[in-house]
């Protein structure tokens, strides 16, 4: 039986990364196969899913300022419910999932999805409550809003503020944080990186790849540097990873030039700093490892409040070049990590390792006579 349904969609990782870190708190608690994540979008049209994901990262990496407009557009304008019939294939294989899982509790990572939810709700053929899991903070589409459902979750008081504001009652606004893997949790009191006052070498992680802006530049910069620890995580970009390694090779100071791997969670929590650009996934997983973060690039829209939260909170810089990347860092690690020390500090409050499992059991708690388990 499938106690809780998650919906989901390829276009941000966050989206994504959410709905497989709650999926698998939702299976711990509650038994293997009880919880089931779906991408409808790659379920109805894998070939055009696959189409429209190309074009969307096309967009957010070569024109972002085309981007932030169309972004603004849609929070600004009433597409959906109004145009939902451009989303009637989706409609219809929700229903036809809905009626054959028949779920207990339904949440959606992707805010489109609520409207489908709504309607399918207001024709009788949906009993189960449906939430929202807000995956952006502080620069909140309406999207995220609009539709009618049981809850929102949040992942801080900032982005609960922001939908108080857009008119979502705050009765049912639950901040609970991002849901990150479960790893965070388990390992917060065994991983950290190394002592700086006691002489360790700074540990920088970048994670990159050549959509974004001055990346290789950026790298042949942190090379140069004697005195720091770099891991490099250029993902699939294999043409990166060898060139980086030719840059690479004779250099004193450990590095780490890592393709595709799934041990982000480890490096972040054990690295003094991440740069990279304010992805959903990538800043919460950094605010959860309580790893500061540098961010070199910001999507127009959904990636500028993730910034925004971590200069409030005074846990992170914004560097948009080479050189201003450098002189960050050197800053940061001046007088044994000083001011990286005040980051790290700053990022406590915000961190919520063991989100994913307060949201599962949440949503579980809502299916009758089926108590929680604890997660191990």
């Amino acid at each position: 039986m499938t106690k809780l349904l998650i919906l989901t969609a390829g276009f941000g990782e966050g989206h994504n990364a959410a709905a497989r870190n709650l999926a698998a708190a939702g299976n711990a608690l509650q038994g293997p196969g009880t919880t089931l994540s779906v991408d409808l979008f790659a379920l109805t049209s894998p070939r055009f899913n696959r189409l429209a994901r190309r074009a969307y990262l096309a967009a957010i990496n070569g024109a972002p300022g085309l981007w932030s407009a169309f972004y603004r557009w849609v929070d600004q304008h009433e597409v959906f419910p109004r145009h939902l019939w451009l989303l009637r294939q989706e409609f219809r294989q929700l229903d036809r999932l809905v009626q054959r899982e028949q779920p207990a509790v339904v949440c959606s990572t992707f805010p489109v999805y609520g409207f489908l939810l709504e309607r399918l709700a207001g024709s009788g053929r949906l009993a189960a409550p449906f939430y929202n899991v807000v995956t952006d903070s502080i620069s909140i589409n309406s999207l995220w809003a609009r539709p009618a459902c049981a809850g929102w979750f949040v992942p801080n008081e900032e982005t609960a503020e922001v939908m108080r504001a857009q008119g979502v009652p705050a009765a049912r606004l639950h901040v609970l944080g991002f849901p990150v893997p479960a790893f965070f949790s388990q390992q917060a009191r065994i991983l950290s990186p190394p002592d700086l006052a006691a002489g360790a070498a700074p540990r920088v992680l970048t994670i990159m790849h050549s959509g974004v802006r001055h990346a290789f530049a950026t790298a042949r910069r942190l090379l140069e540097e004697s005195d720091w620890e770099l891991t490099f995580a250029v993902g699939r970009d294999e043409r990166l990873r060898q060139r980086l390694e030719h840059l690479a090779a004779g250099r004193h100071q450990r590095t780490q030039i890592l393709g595709w791997t799934d041990e982000v969670p480890r490096l972040l929590m054990t690295h003094h700093v991440v740069i990279s650009k304010a992805g959903g996934a990538t800043t919460q997983e950094a605010i959860a490892a309580r790893c500061p973060m540098l961010v070199n690039q910001v999507v127009p829209g959904q990636e500028e409040g993730n910034y925004e939260l971590l200069r409030r909170r005074g846990a992170g810089a914004l560097v948009e070049t080479p050189e201003a990347v450098v002189q960050t860092l050197r800053q940061a690690f001046a007088n044994q990590g000083a001011v990286w020390r005040e980051w790290r500090d700053a990022l406590a409050p915000l961190a919520r390792p063991d989100a994913s499992r307060d949201i599962a059991a949440h949503l579980l708690a809502r299916v009758a006579r089926a108590p929680v388990a604890t997660m191990p």
